[in-house]
């Protein structure tokens, strides 16, 4: 005898691709002024940083370039930036003003399978962006500027889908307390910033004081941008790599399991 569940409620796979569905139609309905934005956003900070500041910095960085080490972290926090925005404005927008998530529970779907849903979306962001900005790099090193490391760079976007996920998962949690979308600011300036300049995306975590290390080793962006460098050929240790994907995979399981224990009761109250 089959239970109410599997009566009431399609696959879960077809809930979740739903949601997903949902979120892809909307938001390609303006691609050009969704996408754009924050494609440019690592290219503007590679040229102004990388062209400029690198000209100052003479030293080779593990055998790069100052501009080719910039080009690499910046695969991963296009992944960054775009899951933090689409699950913390984003969601909350949906939640609260446009009143979206009432009209999507009203469809054979549950609470559990709109917030994961909204995690696998933004991983697909955090794929596209990141693969667009390997693209672009791809065809600015045909003018000498930057090497990427084919072919093994190829698997940037992979890296950036679960780097997003990772991100949704916090921006959920983050979304499950505020009250008001102004309190997104002490998110965004207080966190997510610090993180871009500390997890050895500008420049090396042994650059950093001993006391700090430590601190660089707790973030989340520090483990992405570890293995998106070990991929682009920078040399580390399979323990190392190791830790990173453990690191990664629990942070979503656990972080993620709390955003969609809190926002749940909040979608049903």
């Amino acid at each position: 005898m089959k239970s109410n569940d599997s009566i009431l409620y399609p696959p879960l796979h077809h809930r979740l691709y739903s949601v997903w569905y949902r979120h892809m139609r909307v938001y390609t309905q303006h691609i050009v002024s969704n996408g754009f934005p924050p494609f440019l956003e690592p290219l503007i900070f590679l040229a102004g940083i990388g062209l400029g500041l690198g000209q100052y910095i003479t030293e080779d960085i593990g055998g790069q370039t100052y501009i080719e080490f910039l080009a690499i972290g910046l695969l991963v926090t296009a992944s960054m930036w775009t899951a933090s925005f689409e699950c913390t404005f984003g969601t909350f927008i949906r939640l609260e003003f446009q009143k979206v998530y009432d009209g999507m529970l009203a469809a054979p779907i549950t609470a559990n399978d709109l917030i994961i849903g909204e995690i696998f979306w933004a991983g697909s962001k955090g794929f596209f962006f990141s693969f667009a900005v390997l693209t672009v790099l791809i065809v600015v090193s045909a003018f000498g500027q930057v090497v990427v490391p084919l072919p093994n760079a190829l698997a940037a976007p992979l890296i950036g889908f679960v780097n997003a996920m990772m991100f949704a998962a916090l921006g959920l949690l983050v979304t499950s307390f505020v009250k008001t979308i102004n309190h997104f600011n002490f998110f965004m300036t207080g966190l997510i910033s610090p993180m871009f300049f500390f997890s050895g995306v500008v420049f090396e975590i042994d650059r950093l004081p001993e006391n700090i290390q430590p601190v660089a080793e707790i973030v989340p962006l520090t483990h992405s941008v570890r293995l998106m460098r070990s991929i682009c050929g920078d040399e580390s240790t399979l323990l190392i790599n190791l830790w990173d994907v453990l690191y990664i995979v629990v942070f979503i399981l656990v972080v993620g399991y709390f955003a969609v224990r809190r926002l749940k009761k909040r979608l049903i109250s």
